[in-house]
C-alpha cells in the first residue's frame, strides 16, 4: 500500500495543532523531512516522553517516509532543554540520513515558519507552505502513530497527553481517543478547583473546554488547569467583541506588537498595530485591506507580552481572519522578503514566555504513568480535524472491537477513524459513542 493510503487509512492527522490529514502533505518535490519535537509551550512533557520511551518506534515511522517517498533525510527538532534532558547533542545521527538539531529555548519555535527556519536555514515565503522549500514538516507522535501502523498495522486509536497545570502531580499517559476529559480526571484524582479553567491545548493557544462534555481527540496534546488570575486563562476568557472594541479604542500606536511579532520579524507584511487602527465596517467593505492577518501564527505575543495598553491585537486579527474565511480570501504575493536583522536580539526566552502567561510557578517535569485504557465510555469525535468528518460505516446497537475500523474518509480531505474500545456503538452528530459490554 502506498503511504499515502496508508495514513489515510488508519486515521493519522496531526498530532499537535489543528490535525491536518497527514497524507496531504505528501508532495512531490520534498527533500527533507522535519521531526517537530520543540514541544513550543511551556507546561507540555508530551513529545519528550515519546522521544525517551518510544523513539524506536519513532524513527520506524520516519523511515517509513524515507523508504516509501523521494525524501531521503529527516532531522529532528529539539529545543535545548529537551537535548539536555535526553542526552541529544546537536549533529547526532540514529541514522546517515536522520539526525538531531538542537534549537534555542524561545517561543514560539514550532511555529512552522520558525521551526523551518531556525532547524534548516530556509525561509517560507508569505502565503507558503513548508514545501515551498522542499521540507514536510510532522510532529513526533505522527511519526510515532505511523511507526506503529507500519511495524504492527494498528491504527491510530490511543493518544498521548500531558495532564498538568495546578495539579499535584502532572502526568504525561497515554488514553483511548474519545476518553471523557471528566472520566480521566476521575481516574487520575484530578479535581478542578473553583476559578480555574481547563484548556485543551498549551497555555498559549489551547482553548478552554467544558470538563463535563469535553473528550479527548486526536489532537489533544494536553489537558491543562490553570487559575483564572493567569494572564494565560485571562486573555482567553475576553468577550471577543469586547476585545476589539476596546483595541480600537484604546491603542496608542506604541508599534510595539508589530516591533515583536514573529512573523513580522520574518519579514512578514504583518503589521497589528496597522490592523487594530483599520475600523472593521472599513474591512467588510474591502476585505483585500487586512488580508495579511492571514499570515498570523496566532502565538498571542502581541496580546500578553508586547502590548502595553492590555488590548489584544490578536482579537482583531482572528476576527479579520473569520472575514477573509468567509470571503475566501488568503495572502498571496510574488514578493521575496528577507528575515529582520533584528529577530535574533527579539526572539521570547521561553522561561520568560512562562513567566509572562503566570505559568512559571506550575512548570514541572511530568512523570510518565503509561497508559490506562480501561474506560467504559469513549465518544469518537468524526469533524475535529481539518478536513470534510469522517463518514459513519457502523450501525446504531452494532458491537465493535478495539480497533476495528468504524468510519471511512469522507470525499476530499479526510480520514478513516477506528473503535479505540470494544463495545455496543451508539451514533451521535459527528460522533461514535461506544459504550463497553460486560
Amino acid at each position: 500500500m502506498e503511504l499515502s493510503m496508508l495514513m489515510k487509512d488508519v486515521g493519522v492527522v496531526g498530532a499537535g495543532g489543528a490535525g491536518f490529514p497527514s497524507y496531504a502533505k505528501l508532495s512531490e518535490g520534498a527533500d527533507t523531512l522535519l521531526v517537530n519535537g520543540s514541544e513550543c509551550e511551556p507546561l507540555l512533557y508530551t513529545d519528550y516522553y515519546i522521544l525517551k520511551n518510544e523513539l524506536p518506534m519513532v524513527i520506524a515511522g520516519i523511515n517509513a517516509v524515507i523508504e516509501r517517498t523521494a525524501i531521503k533525510r529527516a532531522v529532528i527538532a529539539i529545543k535545548e532543554h529537551t537535548a539536555k534532558r535526553l542526552a541529544f547533542l546537536d549533529g547526532d545521527k540514529f541514522a546517515d540520513n536522520i539526525e538531531v538539531r538542537v534549537i534555542p529555548n524561545v517561543y514560539p519555535i514550532g511555529d512552522e515558519v520558525s521551526l523551518v527556519y531556525e532547524a534548516l536555514n530556509r525561509h517560507i515565503q508569505p502565503g507558503n507552505l513548508p514545501i515551498s522549500v522542499g521540507v514536510i514538516v510532522y510532529n513526533v507522535e505522527t511519526m510515532y502513530n505511523l511507526g506503529v501502523a507500519q511495524k504492527f498495522d494498528q491504527p491510530v486509536t490511543m493518544k498521548w497527553l500531558t495532564v498538568g497545570g495546578n495539579v499535584k502531580r502532572p502526568v504525561v499517559l497515554r488514553v483511548p481517543i474519545g476518553t471523557q476529559v471528566s472520566d480521566l480526571f476521575k481516574r487520575l484524582g484530578v479535581t478542578v478547583a473553583e476559578d480555574n479553567t481547563v484548556l485543551d491545548g498549551g497555555p498559549s493557544m489551547g482553548k478552554p473546554i467544558n470538563v463535563n462534555t469535553a473528550v479527548v481527540t486526536k489532537t489533544t496534546k494536553a489537558l491543562l488547569i490553570l487559575p483564572d488570575y493567569t494572564r494565560a486563562i485571562e486573555s482567553k476568557l475576553i468577550n471577543d467583541e469586547m476585545a476589539v472594541a476596546r483595541a480600537e479604542t484604546a491603542c496608542c500606536q506604541c508599534t510595539r506588537c508589530t516591533d515583536m511579532c514573529p512573523r513580522a520579524l520574518m519579514g512578514y507584511p504583518l503589521e497589528p498595530h496597522k490592523m487594530v487602527r483599520t475600523a472593521i465596517q472599513a474591512a467588510v467593505t474591502m476585505p483585500s485591506m487586512v488580508v495579511s492577518a492571514t499570515l498570523c501564527c496566532g502565538c498571542g505575543i502581541c496580546e500578553n507580552l508586547a502590548c502595553s495598553q492590555g488590548i489584544s491585537p490578536k482579537a482583531v486579527i482572528n476576527n479579520y481572519k473569520l472575514l477573509l474565511q468567509k470571503n475566501k480570501m488568503r495572502y498571496s504575493s510574488q514578493k521575496t522578503v528577507e528575515v529582520a536583522d533584528e529577530r535574533e536580539y527579539r526572539m521570547i526566552p521561553s522561561d520568560k514566555w512562562a513567566q509572562t502567561l503566570g505559568v512559571a510557578k506550575f512548570d514541572t517535569v511530568a512523570e510518565y504513568i503509561g497508559e490506562i485504557s480501561d474506560f467504559t465510555r469513549v465518544r469518537q469525535p468524526l469533524n475535529r480535524q481539518i478536513g470534510a468528518p469522517a463518514v459513519a460505516i457502523v450501525s446504531d446497537g452494532a458491537i465493535v472491537k478495539e480497533r476495528e475500523r468504524i468510519a471511512d474518509p469522507a470525499p476530499g480531505l479526510s480520514v478513516a477513524h477506528h473503535a479505540s474500545i470494544s463495545g455496543r456503538v451508539t451514533l451521535g452528530i459527528n460522533e461514535i459513542i461506544i459504550d463497553k459490554v460486560n
